[in-house]
């Protein structure tokens, strides 16, 4: 049920932009990436702005795994972080996503990076996500729908520059 265009149980919250970074290596990752920004722009109170092309990276973290497919995107949302949060856990379970292994292969990663405004440090969310600048698989994409965006003092671009080369 609807009240005010708000569904039950979510808070109001002003409009703000967030960024995502969506991952697939397994199965068609492609579809899966595809799935998830469907599913998102169904959110409530949720807009798509923004989307990078897709990109094929080596895994990160644990590396005897299949490349991933990477992507950003920029949304507008009135969800808070955390109804974000819960809600595209929610569409990774949707498309098969089973949290097995740390770092191990998966249908569909979507991780909130940044949310405009807010800052987090609590057990189920951490805002800017704790390895955004680290990760060239998100940050090349991020790079290309928001390269002037600023992260800890410095651009996407300038974290970007400062990644050693694969």
């Amino acid at each position: 049920m609807h009240r005010r265009g708000l569904a039950w149980g979510m808070t109001t919250h002003s409009i703000r932009c967030a960024y995502l970074s969506l991952g697939s290596n397994m199965g068609d990752r492609v579809a899966c990436l595809h799935g998830a920004v469907a599913r998102i722009k169904q959110l409530p109170h949720t807009r798509l702005l923004a989307s990078s092309p897709v990109i094929e990276t080596p895994p990160w973290g644990k590396t005897d795994q299949p490349p991933f497919l990477n992507m950003a995107i920029k949304v507008e949302t009135a969800l808070t972080p955390e109804e974000l949060l819960v809600a595209t856990q929610k569409i990774e379970t949707v498309l098969g996503r089973q949290r097995i292994e740390h770092w191990g292969p998966r249908t569909i990663d979507i991780d909130l990076l940044l949310y405009e405004g807010e800052e987090r440090d609590t057990p189920t969310l951490r805002l800017p996500h704790p390895y955004l600048t680290q990760r060239r698989f998100v940050l090349e994409p991020l790079a290309t729908i928001a390269p002037e965006l600023c992260i800890d003092g410095k651009t996407v671009q300038e974290w970007l520059a400062m990644l050693p080369a694969e």
